[in-house]
């Protein structure tokens, strides 16, 4: 019996081998609701959303739209597993995206993190793919990507034998996965549904894609990270915008009660394809509302931080490339010589020269010795960018429902 601490309750996953094999299920997936009119015009405005984002990211990039990739690619990774309870911190989470050792997160956290970069980074370098096709194979092999670090897991195999939820505080069984002997055809099912052309839009194409999964519950462990992975594989083989600006994972963080209400109430307890999977449509949509609007903040801010940092480098002679590593430490980032000579392109020599004039400039703090040494803002730094940061919108918290049900029925 293997047990995984989550935030808001405890999963006990009990794998028993069943006797004999029964042949491949053809049972059904959870249905597409047909969309109404209001969940039609919160697709219709989220695509603009997007649309917005892709002009400024995709069609007209800036020296800064890197840097802003690798920020939401560690805010992906940081949300997903902190739904699993490995907590990290975003510092640590971005270290660990770039290679580098994490300072603050323990060893088991550290390689479900590293792990699940592993599995998001196949998943957008098959963004490109010209003939990409869904498959069970393709799913086992992210899923050994991300659990290769416990051979217990079972990674990359469906499980042996049966699956429970379990809610610590009071010991109730919360879900039960369907039987084993009917994975393989249920497998079969979802990549056919995948690979099924239709006009279905993509963001709802990928949250039943989500719910299909994480009912099914194919694996012993990782079920809830890997329905996020292929959520966000789904939405990068959509080619509108990149994985790290389409993703809703770090929504799903910062929202995990609601994630688990909503997934609670369409599953029912037990595999029950033939409930109606609306509510968690609507939860889907609504999490790309939100944050696309908050994608559209962040992309404020980095231009205008991206503008600061330029002038202060240009008043003090020191190299336009330094940007780079002054963007990650004005966000409470650890720099690193290596990474910074990676992503400037600089011998280990010319990287640490910047790094020093950088310091010298009352910009950066070293800390640590020789390998071991890297780099955090001054007081100084984070001052100069305070004043690039925008708070918090209003909206982004709102219900993006209520507004729509407004401006389509104002008399209501």
């Amino acid at each position: 019996m293997r047990v995984i601490n989550l935030p808001s309750c405890i999963v006990q996953v009990s794998i028993l081998h069943m006797a004999g094999q029964a042949a491949p299920s053809q049972s059904s997936l959870f249905r597409t609701p047909e969309l109404s009119a209001e969940e039609l015009e919160i697709v219709s405005r989220i695509e603009e959303l997007r649309a917005a984002l892709r002009y400024q990211v995709v069609q007209a990039p800036r020296r800064w739209t890197g840097s802003l990739r690798r920020v939401m690619f560690a805010r992906a990774i940081q949300g997903s597993n902190t739904i699993e309870g490995y907590n990290v911190t975003l510092a640590d989470a971005m270290a660990v995206a770039e290679g580098e050792k994490p300072l603050d997160a323990a060893e088991e956290t550290a390689q479900a993190v590293a792990g699940y970069r592993n599995a998001m980074t196949y998943v957008l370098q098959l963004a490109g793919s010209p003939h990409f096709r869904y498959s069970e194979g393709l799913l086992n092999s992210l899923h050994f990507m991300m659990l290769n670090n416990d051979m217990t897991k079972g990674p990359g195999l469906l499980r042996p034998g049966p699956v429970f939820v379990q809610h610590e505080p009071s010991g109730r069984i919360v879900y039960e996965g369907p039987e084993a002997d009917r994975l393989p055809g249920l497998m079969d099912d979802l990549m056919v549904s995948l690979n099924q052309p239709g006009s279905t839009p993509v963001m709802v194409r990928a949250a039943m894609a989500h719910l299909n999964l994480v009912m099914i519950h194919p694996y012993r462990d990782g079920n809830g990270r890997m329905a996020r992975i292929l959520q966000s594989l789904v939405l990068s083989q959509d080619g509108i915008l990149a994985a790290e600006f389409s993703s809703i994972e770090e929504y799903l963080g910062k929202n995990t009660q609601d994630y688990y209400d909503v997934l609670a109430e369409v599953g029912a307890g037990a595999w029950h394809p033939e409930r109606d999977a609306r509510p968690w449509v609507r939860f889907s949509l609504t999490a790309h509302f939100r944050q696309a609007q908050r994608l559209l903040r962040r992309v404020r801010q980095t231009e205008r931080l991206w503008a600061l940092l330029e002038a202060e480098v240009q008043r003090l002679g020191i190299p336009d490339r330094a940007v780079l590593a002054l963007f990650d430490a004005a966000q409470r980032f650890r720099v690193s010589n290596r990474v910074y000579q990676e992503h400037a392109e600089l011998s280990e020599h010319a990287g640490g020269r910047d790094l020093k004039r950088m310091v010298d400039a009352q910009l950066l703090e070293p800390r640590g010795e020789k390998r071991g040494r890297y780099y955090i803002a001054t007081p100084r730094l984070l001052s100069l960018a305070e004043a690039s940061w925008e708070k918090e919108r209003g909206a982004e918290q709102g219900d993006p429902f209520a507004e729509v049900q407004l401006s389509l029925f104002p008399g209501r």
